[in-house]
């Protein structure tokens, strides 16, 4: 019988605004890198990087909530300028803060 993946929780937060500013150049260089550097990537980290900072500022730790979250408020950001939407930042949000962990992603380990 198949394991359940096991969840994955990120240490508390002793500064969540330097954990946002490292997510947003994270993330918006990894967008530049994947297909084109455009204008709106810089949007698309900035918006991803607020919502995970007021998350973790609210004592969410848990990285699948985290995930959840930035796929439910990123519906509302406007992605009609970008080849991305709202499941691919956040699990590029996820890839990012799995390789910050040392977490390997590959093949579910």
């Amino acid at each position: 019988m198949t394991e359940p993946i096991q969840a994955i929780t990120l240490p508390a937060t002793e500064n969540p605004q330097q954990e946002g500013e490292w997510l947003q150049t994270s993330l918006h260089r990894w967008l530049d890198q994947e297909f084109l550097p455009e204008a709106v990537n810089a949007e698309i980290a900035r918006r991803a990087a607020q919502i995970f900072v007021r998350q973790r500022m609210e004592g969410e730790n848990d990285l699948g909530s985290l995930v959840i979250a930035i796929v439910t408020e990123m519906q509302a950001f406007d992605f009609s300028r970008s080849f991305y939407g709202e499941f691919a930042i956040a699990n590029a949000v996820s890839d990012l803060l799995l390789d910050s962990l040392g977490i390997d992603r590959c093949c579910g380990q």
